[in-house]
């Protein structure tokens, strides 16, 4: 099928080059000519495990191309996908006049019927109004339709995530459009869930803040666990085991971060009490991940005494592992809070480096090139972020070269008692802190 993807961010850019890899054409547009320049050229604007691979392989397959014209995709596809970002207002609303202008520019250009497609993460009723945008402003009357189809796609695992989904969600009106979203996805070999727009749109929200609510739930235990010295990961695997529940997203830590979970929730939030239905549960989500941050620094503080003109190196800076995105990152916000009070920060982290350099707020810690150069005469080790380099870094050589061995380790990546036996004094996360031996 001929398919194009307004807007080449994470989600847009993935989903046009998976679309491609089952055998679809697709434009991927964006208004960024630097980036579509980019794009052309072979360069991938953003780190994501095996996109670079996928995209090269399309476009030299011709199956995928790059432009700035909605006029070039809209005339050139039976599908068009809207994936422009949707960023959090400061009242916790979300900004959708990046959809309203995509909207008004595919109905200026609409000269012949196209299924119109909602892909960015938007409140429900959305699709009501992107229609209604599209009618107003069309000025050929060419007939379309408009369908919700939210992704569930991770940063770190976006690829696999796309191409072996655990299930396609469609929120359309009428059978036309259904058919056609069922031969994009047809290879695929997913569930389809078939629903109203204003359900399909619900299901993203409602997704991610349980996931949210997961995080949140086990990082409250962390904290109950601290005071009674028991075993976070020994209770989140003893709960996880039962099939109701799970073990995914019981992973205790200084909190969840990211363009996703803090933004939807607050947009979840904001639409409850629109609808009259005030959520406070995810208020209270809210509140953990917050107080989870701050539990830690409280260590951080504690420990040091005082902070300033203390070297202090962190390890991760991305608000995840496998992604370069330093979005709502608390790695980033810790920083921040050290710099604050004075303390000389050192920061590494392995595909982060670039856009961490563009924060303001962490300009005045030192960006090094390796994990092992920042430690060098460190009086402390903050982790911030689990990448698989770190878990399987040398201790021995870590202790050597700190000053002091104290690590602060906000993602449990190692064990106490080995920690421990090293000679490190270690603190992690609903684990009892250890004293060297």
């Amino acid at each position: 099928m001929d398919l194009s993807i307004i807007g080449s961010g994470y989600v847009g850019l993935v989903t046009g080059a998976c679309f491609a890899d089952v055998g679809h054409n697709v434009i991927c547009i964006d208004n960024d000519s630097r980036k579509v320049e980019a794009l052309q050229a072979g360069k991938v604007p953003i780190y994501e495990p095996g996109l670079e691979e996928v995209i090269h392989r399309n476009v030299s397959a011709h199956r995928l191309r790059f432009s700035g014209s909605i006029k070039e995709g809209v005339d050139n596809s039976q599908i068009v996908f809207i994936a422009v970002p949707t960023p959090q207002q400061p009242n916790g609303d979300v900004d959708l006049s990046y959809i309203e202008k995509v909207a008004r520019e595919i109905a200026g250009v609409l000269t012949s019927y196209r299924v119109i497609v909602d892909k960015s993460t938007v409140p429900v009723k959305t699709g009501e109004k992107v229609a209604e945008s599209i009618k107003r402003y069309n000025r050929h009357g060419a007939d379309f339709d408009v369908v919700s189809n939210p992704e569930f796609l991770r940063e770190g695992c976006a690829v696999a995530d796309l191409m072996k989904p655990d299930r396609i969600v469609i929120g359309a009106q009428n059978e036309r459009a259904i058919d056609l979203m069922k031969k994009v996805y047809e290879p695929f070999m997913a569930p389809i869930l078939v629903t109203d727009i204003n359900s399909a749109e619900l299901i993203k929200h409602a997704a991610n803040s349980f996931l949210a609510l997961k995080i949140s739930y086990i990082n409250a235990i962390s904290a109950i666990c601290e005071a009674s010295g028991a075993d976070v990961a020994k209770v989140a695997d003893g709960i996880g085991m039962d099939r109701r529940i799970g073990r995914s997203f019981l992973h205790a830590g200084i909190g969840y971060g990211g363009s996703c979970f803090p933004k939807d929730i607050a947009a979840f939030i904001t639409i409850s009490e629109q609808l009259g239905v005030p959520f406070n549960l995810l208020k209270e989500v809210q509140r953990i991940n917050a107080s989870q941050k701050e539990r830690f620094l409280k260590v951080i503080r504690e420990t040091l005494w005082v902070l300033r003109e203390k070297k202090i190196a962190v390890w991760g800076l991305t608000f995840k592992p496998d992604t370069d995105d330093i979005r709502s990152s608390v790695a980033i916000e810790l920083v921040e809070d050290m710099l604050k009070q004075g303390a000389h920060v050192v920061a590494y982290d392995p595909k982060g480096m670039d856009k961490a350099r563009e924060v303001k707020a962490i300009s005045d810690a030192r960006l090094v090139s390796s994990a092992l150069e920042e430690i060098e005469g460190a009086e402390a080790l903050v982790i911030a972020t689990e990448w698989s380099e770190f878990a399987n870094v040398d201790l021995a050589v870590v202790k050597e070269k700190m000053t002091t061995p104290i690590i602060f380790d906000g993602r449990n990546l190692f064990d106490p008692q080995t920690m421990a036996q090293l000679g490190f004094r270690y603190h992690s996360i609903g684990r009892a802190s250890v004293a060297p031996r």
